[in-house]
């Protein structure tokens, strides 16, 4: 599969020294960061990662197992690997941008920086029943109380029948994870959170603290466990301040080698 596939609403930035992939919630696309870019230090080099089975990857069947999207995401974003790198992922996408590092240590590849948002420590259980195996109206009635899947998305029973396949393989995803100790990232950690998010408390974004050998800066923002949209402009200052400190990072560790 071309790689192209996989990254899209990509800004080609020739003064580029840092690329930021970006990873969505369950049943997000990759438009949810089409136009971050314009909010991003002018050095950062936006990259919106495209999963299988949504947008216009839609007829392809989407993974339902973290490991093997795992596997091919390392080989589809290799090609993008060539400058330092970091990862964003809300929610399952910060689960996938946890294991994807995880991963590439095995390579010597690290990312410079994880941001995770609005998703709780690997190690801390989900405390709500899995739902992805649930019959259709009960699966859809979840997603009603979950409040993550518009209410007119939700009554449109052929808009539905496109989507249904996606959310009940991010779910999937997600509640299939078992999480294996290892050694702490390297990498620091930004983890960004809703103040009112009733899925995941402060304590569970704080356990971040185990994962990273770096520093671990944790920061709230008002709205529910999709405040990436309501507080949009206040998470793309912070994380514009964060990566400034990265650019940072990553000029002094060049000028290091010469």
């Amino acid at each position: 599969m071309a790689h192209d596939n996989w990254i899209v609403y990509r800004r080609l930035n020739p003064q580029a020294c840092l690329r930021l992939f970006c990873f969505s919630y369950a049943g997000g696309g990759a438009s949810v960061y089409r136009t971050w870019a314009n909010n991003l230090p002018l050095a950062v080099e936006l990259c919106p990662v495209q999963l299988p089975g949504r947008e216009n990857r839609l007829k392809e069947p989407a993974y339902t197992q973290l490991e093997p999207l795992v596997e091919s995401l390392l080989q589809a974003l290799q090609p993008y690997l060539d400058m330092p790198f970091a990862f964003f992922g809300h929610s399952m996408g910060g689960l996938i941008s946890f294991e994807l590092a995880r991963r590439l240590r095995r390579s010597e590849t690290r990312p410079a920086q994880l941001f995770i948002s609005g998703r709780r420590a690997p190690q801390v259980p989900d405390r709500e029943p899995p739902i992805h195996h649930l019959p259709k109206a009960e699966f859809i009635k979840e997603l009603r109380r979950l409040q993550g899947t518009p209410e007119a998305v939700l009554q449109n029973a052929e808009l539905m029948e496109l989507v249904l396949p996606c959310l009940r393989a991010d779910f999937s995803v997600c509640e299939t994870y078992i999480h294996s100790a290892s050694a702490p990232l390297e990498c620091p950690i930004s983890v960004f959170g809703g103040v009112d998010d009733s899925k995941i408390t402060l304590e569970d974004l704080a356990a971040w603290r185990e994962h990273t050998q770096g520093a671990l800066v944790l920061r709230t923002f008002p709205g529910d466990h999709f405040f990436l949209h309501t507080a949009r402009a206040s998470l793309l200052q912070a994380l514009h301040s964060d990566l400034v400190d990265v650019l940072k990072q990553v000029t002094a560790q060049q000028f290091a080698l010469y």
